[in-house]
């Protein structure tokens, strides 16, 4: 008998189209720029002195260029690996993401600090593409027909044995009689006394 209830499977892969690289990067560079900006906003706000508002382009301009920087690069970089591999996959975020991070480490001006930047940001965000986006991972994605087949599936999943569920409690007896408990009863007590008791036979009232 077939299952009705089969295990999903994740949708599959669309096909590779390729991506306007440098249109992702101007789209990353005004994403950076308004993180950026923002950022700037706050430490001018919690400057102990009156700069003025200026100061947020003046006195913090770096940090808006530093994060404009950073999303034009990983927008770029990911986008022209993805059309160099003709693939749509964490690869490319992991590129896109290592060469992000570098140019953040570029402003200490040492070696470690440009690959130490380039591999937590690479292994943040590869981690965050390849889960999906979530932190129950790809089994989030799978598609179900619709939400009773997918409580369906889930209750069938985890239903356990009758059995394991009376082992698990004592054992059988009083008020716990699962399928086949007389019969394995008449067998303990022919076993264990030499009674052999007829559990088919009923009581009659005339």
């Amino acid at each position: 008998m077939a299952n009705s209830y089969p295990r999903p499977v994740l949708p599959e892969e669309d096909p590779f189209h390729a991506r306007d690289a440098v249109k992702s990067g101007l789209e990353g560079a005004l994403a950076g720029g308004a993180v950026g900006f923002f950022a700037a906003a706050v430490q001018n706000s919690l400057s102990k002195q009156n700069i003025g508002s200026w100061a947020v382009f003046t006195k913090h301009g770096g940090t808006i260029a530093s994060f404009a920087i950073l999303g034009t690069t990983y927008k770029f970089s990911k986008s022209a690996t993805a059309n160099l591999r003709e693939k749509d996959d964490y690869l490319n975020t992991s590129v896109g993401a290592f060469l992000a991070g570098s140019t953040m480490g570029l402003r200490a001006g040492r070696i470690p600090h440009i690959i130490g930047y380039g591999a937590v940001f690479s292994l943040v965000l590869t981690t965050l593409d390849y889960t999906g986006g979530s932190i129950r991972g790809w089994d989030s994605r799978a598609s179900y027909p619709d939400e009773y087949e997918r409580k369906e599936f889930l209750r069938l999943d985890r239903r356990r044995p009758i059995e394991q569920t009376v082992a698990e409690i004592g054992g059988e007896g009083r008020e716990i009689k699962p399928a086949g408990y007389e019969e394995r009863r008449r067998q303990r007590l022919q076993e264990t006394y030499g009674v052999e008791i007829n559990t088919s036979a009923k009581a009659t009232v005339n």
